[in-house]
Formats: structure tokens, C-alpha cells, sequence
């Protein structure tokens, strides 16, 4: 089969990776344009171009699609078999999707129909799911509706990040997409409508990552910290300056007191505590804050201006006094 592939960020590129080691004819690669960065805001090309790059594949990098009749052209000139789509990042209109002869067939990280949309690994951490997988369908107009061809399950890490799922879904999507294209080549494919019953994963925007002390549980908290990591970091404020913890774990009092002796006499008051106060500081033995329905252990943290780094460096270099609390 003729493979035209659509992707953009290093999840796309372990699929375009997996199909090239599997020999499929890739026929082209469409990816987003280049992108400024850094401080010299130089051009960054996408991951899934380097490796088309790397590969002498075709590039194609359109500003847009819908209504981009020339590309439209180019694409049907190519005369792929079939359009695999993984994280492109641009929604294709009916006049693409209707080019292929075997159609336009989407790599989705979730067990659709759970999470369609743009950001599925996050709101899956962020809602601390248990399980996920992938899901590998052919498109239609709507976003993420499409008919399933095959899914694959994988548990979430009790303290597992998104970036770290991100990486592991990525391997996983790679080798459900050869399984599909092997069914579609064999015409052993099986479609299954979607449920009616959906959910959604819209973007994450910055207003969701400061840490809510007062009204969140320690859990919540947890899930929102790993959630964030590393997209933007949840962030918190302590005498006035602005705090990103990246790494935390969830501890009951019992685990505290077993790590803390001396404070088991002064158990009584951790119910008047104010969640978000500092009940234990200690570059040796770390960070420890009072939260609804636990305590919250720092494990990584940025202060304002700095770079993250383990809680005991940062502890070294900066005094946080027991009593403390986080804003």
C-alpha cells in the first residue's frame, strides 16, 4: 500500500518510525511548519520532519488544509492507498478523507469514545484514571467519531506522569498501527460504531495548573501535579513567589508519623492546619504539606527563576520554615 502519513510531535514519529521499519511504502509525510524557539527563536522543525528528514521522505508542510485546494491536488497527484493520521494537529476536511481508497485511518490515545479530542494522556492522568490504551479508527468529519478498528489497554501508574504515559502510549500506538494496516492489507478488518456515550479532552489552558489547597484533595492534588508534568507544571505561591512542583506523592498521617516521630504529640492540631501549611521541612527528609484528606510529599520542585530539581537541592538553597503555608 501507498502510505501517506500526517503527524507532528514524537508520539506521531514512533508510528512513522514502526511502519518505515516495517518497510510500508511512506509516500510522503504532511507535518505542521516549522515553529520558532527559544530564546533566538530559531526554527524548529516538527520530530515526525527530522525523521522524514533522516529517512528522504517527501515533506509537505501546508499552513493549512481545509480550503487549500492546491494542496488538496497534491495530495490526490500522490494517490496514497491510505492516509494514516497520528496527532497531526489540523482537522482534515471530506475532500481529503475521501481520497484514499482504504480511507483515512486515525491513531487516538484513549479507549475511545473516552476522551476524544485534543488532549486525551493528559485528562486521563489528570482524572486519575487507572487504565487507558489506544485506539486506532477510520475518520469521518467529526472529531474523533469515527468507526473503531482495534484498541489496546494498558494500566496508569499510581504516580505515573503524562509525559511518561505519553512515551509509553507513543510504542504502543506504533505497533497497533502495523497490526491495523496488516488487517487492511489481509481484508481482515472489522469496524465498530461508537457508543453513543462520549467524553471529551479539550486543550488544557494555564488557569487550570495553580494548585487549589483550600478545595482540593491531596489525591486531586496528585493527579493535577502529575497531570501537568511536563506540559506547564502546577504552580503554587509562598511568601509571595511563585512555586512549580513537578513530583509529588500522597501520604496518610500514619506514614508522616512513622517517618516523623517526634511529631506524633502534636498530632491533635494537623485537623486545624490550613491546607496548603508547611507541617514538616528538611533538606535530609524533605517537604511534607498538610492537604485535605492527606499530606502531600515533595519530591520536585522550581522555585521563581530557577530550574527544577530534586527537593533536597532546592531545600539546601533556600530556607522554607515549618508553619509555612502555600498560597
Amino acid at each position: 500500500m501507498r502510505i501517506l502519513f500526517m503527524g507532528t510531535p514524537d508520539f506521531a514519529k514512533e508510528s512513522l518510525k514502526r511502519i518505515v521499519e516495517e518497510n510500508y511504502d511512506v509516500i510522503g509525510v504532511v507535518t505542521n511548519q516549522d515553529k520558532p524557539k527559544g530564546r533566538g527563536m530559531k526554527m524548529i522543525a516538527s520530530p515526525v520532519k527530522e525523521y522524514a528528514v533522516e529517512k528522504n521522505i517527501p515533506i509537505y508542510q501546508p499552513e493549512k488544509v481545509r480550503k487549500n485546494f492546491e494542496f488538496i491536488d497534491e495530495i490526490k497527484k500522490l494517490q496514497p492507498d491510505i492516509i494514516c493520521v497520528v496527532a497531526y494537529g489540523k482537522i482534515l476536511p471530506k475532500e481529503i478523507l475521501d481520497i484514499p481508497k482504504y480511507g483515512c485511518i486515525n491513531v487516538h490515545a484513549s479507549l475511545l469514545p473516552k476522551y476524544r479530542g485534543a488532549a486525551p494522556i493528559q485528562w486521563a492522568v489528570l482524572n486519575g484514571d487507572k487504565e487507558t490504551g489506544v485506539t486506532t479508527m477510520y475518520m469521518d468529519i467529526g472529531m474523533d467519531t469515527g468507526d473503531i478498528i482495534l484498541t489496546e489497554k494498558t494500566s496508569i501508574g499510581e504516580d505515573e506522569t503524562t509525559g511518561e504515559l505519553w512515551d509509553r502510549l507513543s510504542i504502543i500506538g506504533g505497533k497497533l498501527l502495523v497490526k491495523t494496516l496488516k488487517q487492511i492489507e489481509d481484508g481482515k478488518i472489522e469496524r465498530t460504531k461508537q457508543p453513543e456515550d462520549f467524553t471529551m479532552a479539550p486543550m488544557l489552558n494555564k488557569e487550570m495548573s495553580k494548585i487549589d489547597w483550600e478545595n482540593k484533595s491531596a489525591n486531586e492534588i496528585h493527579n493535577l501535579v502529575r497531570g501537568l508534568n511536563p506540559i506547564m507544571g502546577a504552580y503554587t505561591f509562598l511568601n509571595d513567589k511563585k512555586i512549580k512542583i513537578w513530583k509529588v506523592k500522597v501520604k496518610s498521617e500514619k506514614e508522616v508519623i512513622q517517618l516523623f516521630p517526634e511529631l506524633e504529640e502534636y498530632l491533635f492540631k494537623v485537623p486545624d492546619l490550613m491546607p496548603g501549611t508547611i507541617m514538616f521541612v528538611s533538606d535530609k527528609k524533605g517537604l511534607y504539606i498538610k492537604a485535605n484528606e492527606g499530606i502531600i510529599e515533595v519530591e520536585e520542585i522550581q522555585g521563581e527563576n530557577a530550574k527544577k530539581m530534586p527537593i533536597g537541592d532546592f531545600l539546601r538553597g533556600n530556607e522554607i520554615l515549618a508553619g509555612e503555608v502555600f498560597e
